[in-house]
């Protein structure tokens, strides 16, 4: 559970006022620069870390791409796949049985 995050801005300005009062108006920037500067050089060390722990490598290329749909050779009595930007038309097509004709099956169908 985050500690930080459930400081609202109430409780921000408050802690604000209580650094004020304690550290004095001279003080506080020179304090608030020193804060900075450590939590830059924090996030620079655990990426460092990071880095080493878990190194970016490239990812390999395949010697041989693989083959893409086009090049393949079509098989006998399959009938090729549709692109998948078709056509409104073609995706209303109904698979017809063997003998019948498209007109015939509209009929059927109600369509």
């Amino acid at each position: 559970m985050p500690i930080i995050g459930n400081i609202g801005p109430l409780e921000l300005l408050l802690v604000l006022a209580l650094a004020l009062l304690i550290l004095g108006p001279g003080k506080l920037p020179e304090v608030g620069a020193a804060f900075g500067r450590t939590i830059r050089e924090f996030r620079k060390a655990t990426t460092e870390v990071n880095d080493a722990v878990n190194p970016v490598a490239p990812s390999p290329t395949p010697a041989h791409p693989a083959p893409t749909a086009a090049a393949a050779p079509p098989v006998a009595g399959v009938a090729p796949a549709t692109p998948p930007a078709a056509s409104a038309a073609h995706a209303e097509q109904v698979d017809v049985p063997a003998g019948q004709s498209e007109a015939s099956q509209t009929s059927t169908t109600g369509a």
